[in-house]
């Protein structure tokens, strides 16, 4: 059996490997036009910046490394340029000598990845000062002309995982950083009120943030020297970062009859099989499914890529392995800011047509008096079944284990109530006694059975529409004066069992405090006084407030 992958970094390289691992027999021919293999593209902003200290740190492996270690035949500097499926042969350009050459194959592994988009009207000229950050020569040429011409000023198209990655490296080179963003918020698969505390941070280390915008037209010669929005916003840069999203390399497999799923990337099967027999598509080229809905969706990460690598490497060779989805998990890191996400947001939840009950969580990463910090979680429940569909995280520290705890639970359909009975690891120094997911299980799985909760967005709707409602302030006096939450009635939780006769039952109220702890409790005092309708205020006034800035900042765009 002869094996073809088309592409090296970490899905062609996957397949390559598993399928060797389980067959000595197979014959393994990889190609890349690229001149680099199995490297980390996610590392590319970390060698720019200096965390990362050589290029080789990023390309740790090489053709002649696979071929001793493996007996893998990898051609860098050679395009795929033609299939025949049929013929189960196709046509190789050496890209150094020009030479066109033909090869055959038993089973053909499309592992062509994604291409960064070029947004107008960069896409209408060449510039010598405009770069991609997709692979290793990307990561030269920047460092090649960086080294040249010692740039100060650098404009990002673009703020998503790469966007927000590269502006805080470019920052701590010292170099003066603005982002341009089409959608008015950073980071567009996570809410916006989650979003917005990523922007505040971005702001307090000088980064510009120009939102809901774009690059209308460009000053310079052979290179962008200034550039004007279409808000009207005038922009001088040295440097330009395009990171505006990628789209799958879809055109070979287009070309031979492979079907191309609904995201526009190659669709498979849970053996990353394609709808022609020998045909398999893995990584950033394919589409993959949601654990949540089944329905397809498209995740381009270098964790999936690797995964979809292994089980198509171990179906070729006669294994029963299967992908299971995926829920979107991500993490990054923007300054002291740490962002995880995993499973749904809410506007995807709302969107795929559940019913959700929305949580924010403000809570200690571990003990305070060992340096704990502070957790924003945002979490989501089906209200239907109560099974948790999602979570966003905020943090100094501690984001990261607790988003693969929920990503854990979400792909094993726990509810709300099976976070609180999770046997979590507890010490002082790395966690509280009841966990933030303990406390996210608890307050979620209460809100589902007769503690609702109320959001700051939803309490600012109803206030807008003119709707009756009364809201408690819990905290105290100091605390009330500092600010509170509009039309707000002051009755400290101490006071109001023997003041609650001056509110009504009749109508909605919602109680609050500073993060919602002191809320919980006066909600229940009320609905054990007979009240029908309490909800506590979700995050308290910490988070209410923190959405009256967003709002507040986004109206001023």
């Amino acid at each position: 059996m002869k094996i073809i992958i088309i592409g090296s970094v970490a899905a062609g390289t996957s397949v390559a490997a598993k399928a060797r691992r389980n067959n000595e027999e197979a014959e393994i021919v990889v190609y890349d036009q690229g001149k680099d293999i199995s490297y980390s593209v996610c590392g590319i902003p970390y060698k720019i910046g200096g965390e990362v200290d050589s290029i080789e740190r990023l390309t740790p492996r090489d053709a002649k490394w696979f071929k001793k270690r493996y007996d893998v035949s990898i051609f860098t500097e050679h395009k795929v340029t033609k299939v025949d499926h049929e013929a189960k042969k196709l046509q190789v350009e050496d890209l150094v000598t020009g030479e066109i050459k033909e090869d055959s194959y038993d089973v053909l592994v499309f592992a062509t990845g994604a291409s960064p988009m070029t947004p107008p009207p960069f896409d209408q000229a060449e510039y010598e000062n405009v770069f991609h950050v997709r692979n290793i020569q990307n990561l030269r040429d920047i460092e090649s002309y960086s080294e040249a011409n010692q740039p100060k000023k650098a404009l990002i198209i673009g703020a998503g995982f790469i966007g927000l990655e590269m502006a805080e490296q470019l920052v701590h080179k010292g170099w003066d950083v603005t982002i341009v963003q089409l959608e008015n918020q950073v980071m567009p698969p996570m809410d916006a009120d989650m979003a917005c505390r990523v922007e505040e941070v971005l702001m307090a280390n000088g980064v510009h943030l120009h939102l809901g915008d774009t690059v209308k037209t460009i000053e310079g010669d052979g290179a962008v020297k200034k550039v004007v929005t279409t808000k009207g916003a005038t922009i001088e840069t040295d440097i330009v970062i395009l990171a505006a999203g990628v789209r799958p390399n879809i055109q070979l497999p287009k070309e031979i009859g492979v079907t191309i799923g609904a995201t526009g990337a190659v669709a498979v099967n849970s053996k990353m099989q394609t709808n022609l027999p020998d045909v398999y598509a893995v990584g950033d080229v394919a589409e993959s499914f949601s654990v949540i809905t089944g329905k397809p969706i498209y995740r381009p990460l270098g964790s999936t890529a690797n995964k979809m690598g292994r089980i198509a490497g171990d179906v070729i060779t006669g294994g029963n392995l299967e992908h299971r989805g995926v829920l979107g998990t991500g993490i990054f890191r923007v300054f002291d800011l740490h962002v995880g996400q995993t499973g749904m947001t809410e506007k995807e939840a709302k969107a795929a047509g559940y019913s959700v009950e929305i949580l924010y969580n403000i809570k200690p990463d571990h003990a305070e008096y060992l340096g704990g910090k502070e957790l924003i979680i945002k979490a989501l429940a089906d209200k239907a079944t109560g099974r948790v569909l999602g979570a966003q995280i905020l943090g100094t520290q501690g984001v990261d284990k607790r988003i693969d705890v929920l990503a854990t639970a979400i792909t094993f359909k726990a509810k709300a109530e099976d976070l609180f009975h999770l046997d979590l690891a507890y010490a002082p120094p790395f966690a509280t006694t009841k966990d933030p997911i303990h406390y996210t299980g608890m307050a979620l799985d209460n809100a589902l059975h007769g503690n609702p909760l109320m959001t700051p967005a939803q309490l600012v709707e109803t206030q807008q529409k003119g709707e009756s409602i009364q809201v408690i302030d819990t905290r105290s006096a100091k605390d009330f004066e500092k600010g509170h939450v509009k039309d707000a009635i002051h009755i400290p939780l101490g006071e109001l069992r023997t003041r609650a006769g001056e509110l009504s039952k009749d109508i909605p109220t919602v109680t609050y405090c500073n993060k919602g702890v002191t809320g919980n409790a006066a909600q229940n005092v009320l609905i054990n006084l007979g009240f029908q309708e309490v909800y506590n205020l979700s995050g308290g006034n910490k988070n209410y407030q923190s959405y009256l800035k967003m709002l507040k900042r986004k109206a001023e765009m």
